[in-house]
C-alpha cells in the first residue's frame, strides 16, 4: 500500500520557538471512545517551517491536515545532547506513592535521524539513545539520565572533537543521500536501539541482528560488545537436546559459500541474535533466540535458542532448521513449548539488484510472501527429553492459522492441559496484514527525499484492519499433538490500531489475565491510528476493554506493568509509559492506576522531562528493582496457582 509524499522536518526546531502556553490537558477515562471514520489524506504543507512553528504552537489552531503533519514530524526530531549527571525531574501532576518499588526504568530507541550531510536515515536505523529513569519513592524523587550507546557505527560516525555527524554506514533500511550509495556494504549498522535487558546484574541494549552492547547502569558508559550467542559451552548438567534438524544437501553447500561472503563483506555475524527476548521468572532463566544470516537468502529458516542462568551459563541450546523462509522479530514461549509465527518473506531479485547499486536500501532484496491465505505458526519442543515414553508431535508441521498476518509483538503464551487429555495453548500478540506491512516505508519514510509521511501509518476509511491490531490465537492439540482447531480472534473484539502489548513479566509463560497495549483512540480526525495516544486494559476472563487516553496533541510508546510486591494480584501494580507532548517540545513520565483504567482518572503522578532533554519516540524499556527489591520481581502469585503448571514433569 503507497503512502504519499511529504515534506521533512528541518533538521533542527526553530531558535525561536518557545514552549507555547496551553491550557491543562485532559484525560479520557472512559471504557468506549467513538473513533472518527473520515478518509485520511495529509497533504505536504505549503508554508514554511518558521510559519507552521506558529501553527503547531497555537492551542486554539485547528487539527488540520497541516497540523497533524508537524505533530507528526515532532515525535522523531534528533536529540544530540547528553546528560550523564542525574537530574531531578520536575512533579507537575499527581504524587509518587509511597509504595512505588524503587528501582530504575531504562527505555532505548533511536536518537538521531539526520547528519551534518544531508543524510536521512530510517527511524529503524537510529543511532541508540538510551533513558534512565531512577525512581525512588523513599524520597519521591524521579532521576533522569540519557546517553548514547558508543557503538562501533557511532564511533565512525559522530567526531568527538567537533560533535558532527556523518553517516557512512547504510543500515538496513535507509540509503544515505550524503554519503557513499554505490557500493556500500556497511549494512549491518548495530546500533543497539531495539530493547534493553538487565540480568546478572548486568545491563544490556539489543538489535535486531547483532550482538548486545553492555551498559555500565550507573553512569550509562558503554562497556563494549557482549558475545550472548557465541561458542559457548553449557554447564555439566545441562544437555544440548539439540531439536531434530531437517537438512537438505543443496542448501547446506550453499549456506556453507554464503556465510564467509556475508561475514567478510557484509559483517554479518553467522548467528544474528534477535533484539527480543524472554524471562522465564519461575525457572529464573533467560531466553534468548538467534538466526543464521544466509538464511535471508535461502528457502530455509534456521533458528537457535538459548536458556541461561543468573550467572550466564548456558543451560541448554537447540536448533531447529525450518523448511521455510520467514522473518521473526518476536516469539513466544509456554512450560514445554518456542513459539514462532512463521512471517513469510522471499527473496527480490530485482529489489537485490536496486540494493547492491545503492538505490534502494539493502532490506528491499527481501519481500513479503503473501502466497498462502494461512499463517504457519510453529510449536518448537523447548524440553524434548521430558517425556520420554510420550508420543512426540511432528515440530516440523506447522500449525496452519485460518487467517493471513504478520505478527509484530508477543505479549504472551501460555498452555493448559484439560481432563479429556487435551493441550489448550493461547498466544497474545499484535498482527497486521500483509497488504499493509512494508519493510522500507514503516513510520512513512521515504528514503528518495527523507521525509516521514504519516499517511502510511494512517490508513483510509474501510482499512484500519489492515493496521497493527491485537489478536488472540488458541490452539487445541489432541493427545497425539494432532491440532484439533485453531483459532484467531480479536483481542476482546478490540479492533482499533494497537501494538506493544505487555503483561505483569511474574506471569511470562503462564497463564494470565491482563493485557497492555498502546493504542489510538480515534479522537483525531487527521491522525486517527497512530501515532498511538492511549493505553488500553483488556481482562481476557471477562472480556472487558477499558482506556486511559492522553490530552490533546500528545502520543505515547510502548506502556509497562510494575509489581508492587510478591502477594498482590496481577493487576496490583503500577503502569508506567512516556507521553510525547509534542506541541510543547516535552516529554513526561507517566505513572497509571492499572485498577482505575476506564473507572476512575488513572493519573497517579506526571514527571516532566526538561525542554533541552526532549527526546523522540522510544521503542522498548525494561524495569529493573532495586536489588534490595529484587525478591519483588520474583512470581508475585500464591503458591498454589504458581506450582499448577500444564507440564508437571517439566525440568526445573
Amino acid at each position: 500500500m503507497q503512502a504519499k509524499a511529504c515534506h521533512l522536518l528541518p533538521t533542527k526546531l526553530p531558535a525561536a520557538a518557545s514552549p507555547p502556553k496551553l491550557p491543562p490537558p485532559t484525560y479520557n477515562t472512559s471504557q468506549h471512545n467513538t473513533i472518527s471514520r473520515a478518509a485520511i489524506s495529509i497533504a505536504a504543507p505549503t508554508t514554511t517551517p518558521q510559519e507552521l512553528s506558529t501553527t503547531v504552537h497555537d492551542p486554539v489552531a485547528p487539527d488540520d491536515t497541516v497540523t497533524a503533519f508537524w505533530d507528526y514530524q515532532f515525535l522523531f526530531v534528533s536529540q544530540r545532547a547528553e546528560t550523564t549527571t542525574p537530574i531531578t525531574l520536575r512533579l507537575v501532576d499527581g504524587a509518587l506513592p509511597h509504595d512505588f518499588p524503587s528501582g530504575t526504568y531504562y527505555l532505548t530507541g533511536p536518537g538521531l535521524f539526520s547528519d551534518d550531510h544531508g543524510s536521512t536515515v530510517h527511524p529503524l536505523d537510529g543511532h541508540g539513545y538510551l533513558r534512565a529513569f531512577k525512581i525512588d519513592a523513599a524520597r519521591g524523587k524521579v532521576e533522569f539520565m540519557a546517553r548514547y550507546i558508543e557503538t562501533e557505527a557511532q564511533a565512525e560516525e559522530r567526531d568527538p572533537s567537533t560533535g558532527k555527524w556523518r553517516f557512512t554506514h547504510r543500515g538496513p533500511f535507509s540509503v544515505l543521500k550524503g554519503g557513499k550509495m554505490v557500493g556500500n556494504t556497511k549494512v549491518m549498522k548495530n546500533v543497539a536501539n531495539t530493547s534493553v535487558l538487565r540480568w546478572g546484574g548486568r545491563l544490556f541494549c539489543l538489535w535486531e541482528g547483532g550482538d548486545p552492547y553492555e551498559i555500565e547502569g550507573r553512569t550509562l558508559a558503554t562497556v563494549g560488545k557482549f558475545n550472548l550467542a557465541g561458542d559457548r559451552k553449557m554447564s555439566p548438567e545441562a544437555e544440548d537436546d539439540g531439536g531434530e534438524r531437517f537438512t537438505a544437501d543443496f542448501l547446506d553447500v550453499a549456506a556453507k559459500i554464503l556465510k564467509p561472503i556475508l561475514h567478510g563483506v557484509f559483517k554479518m555475524p553467522p548467528k544474528r541474535l534477535l533484539s527480543h527476548y524472554k524471562i522465564d521468572v519461575r525457572r529464573n532463566r533467560l531466553l534468548i533466540m538467534s538466526c543464521n544470516a544466509e538464511d535471508m537468502l535461502l528457502p530455509r529458516s534456521n533458528f537457535t535458542f538459548y536458556e541461561f542462568d543468573s550467572n550466564f551459563r548456558l543451560l541448554q541450546s537447540q536448533e531447529f532448521s525450518i523448511p521455510d523462509q520467514m522473518m521473526i522479530h518476536d516469539w513466544a514461549f509456554t512450560d514445554s513449548h518456542y513459539i514462532l509465527f512463521g512471517n513469510r518473506i522471499k527473496l527480490d531479485v530485482a529489489g537485490s539488484m536496486r540494493a547492491v547499486c545503492g538505490l534502494s536500501p539493502m532490506i528491499s532484496a527481501l519481500s513479503l510472501n503473501p502466497s498462502k491465505p494461512t499463517s504457519p505458526i510453529y510449536l518448537l519442543p523447548r524440553f524434548p527429553n521430558a517425556q520420554p515414553n510420550r508420543l512426540a508431535r511432528d515440530w516440523r508441521v506447522p500449525i496452519e492459522a485460518p487467517s493471513q498476518m504478520w505478527v509484530l509483538h508477543v505479549a504472551n503464551a501460555f498452555e493448559e492441559k484439560r481432563f479429556d487429555g487435551n493441550l489448550h495453548i493461547q498466544i497474545q500478540a499484535s498482527s497486521c496484514s500483509y497488504q499493509w506491512f512494508n519493510f522500507q516505508k514503516m513510520f512513512g519514510y521515504d528514503w528518495q527525499s527523507g521525509r516521514l509521511d504519516p499517511s502510511m501509518m494512517n490508513l483510509e476509511q474501510g482499512q484500519e484492519k489492515l493496521l497493527p491490531h491485537l489478536v488472540q490465537v488458541n490452539i487445541s492439540l489432541d493427545a497425539n499433538g494432532n491440532c484439533q482447531e485453531c483459532r484467531v480472534n480479536d483481542l476482546n473484539q478490540w479492533n482499533r490500531p494497537s501494538d506493544f502489548p505487555v503483561i505483569n513479566q511474574d506471569f511470562s509463560g503462564t497463564k494470565n489475565t491482563y493485557v497492555y497495549a498502546a493504542s489510538s483512540s480515534g479522537s483525531r480526525q487527521a491522525l486517527p491510528h497512530f501515532p498511538f495516544d492511549t493505553v488500553v486494559k483488556l481482562d481476557t476472563v471477562d472480556k472487558s476493554t477499558r482506556t486511559w487516553s492522553t490530552g490533546r496533541r500528545r502520543f505515547i510508546g510502548e506502556p509497562i506493568f510494575i509489581p508492587k510486591g510478591s502477594k498482590g494480584e496481577e493487576d496490583d501494580g503500577y503502569l508506567l509509559v512516556v507521553e510525547y507532548a509534542v506541541s510543547t517540545q516535552r516529554c513526561y513520565l507517566v505513572i497509571l492506576d492499572p485498577k482505575l483504567i476506564g473507572w476512575k482518572n488513572a493519573l497517579v503522578a506526571r514527571f516532566e522531562v526538561p525542554r533541552h532533554l526532549n527526546f523522540p519516540l522510544g521503542f522498548h524499556g525494561f524495569w529493573a528493582p532495586n536489588v534490595c527489591n529484587a525478591v519483588s520481581t520474583q512470581v508475585s502469585r500464591p503458591i498454589a496457582q504458581e506450582f499448577a503448571l500444564s507440564s508437571a514433569n517439566a525440568p526445573y
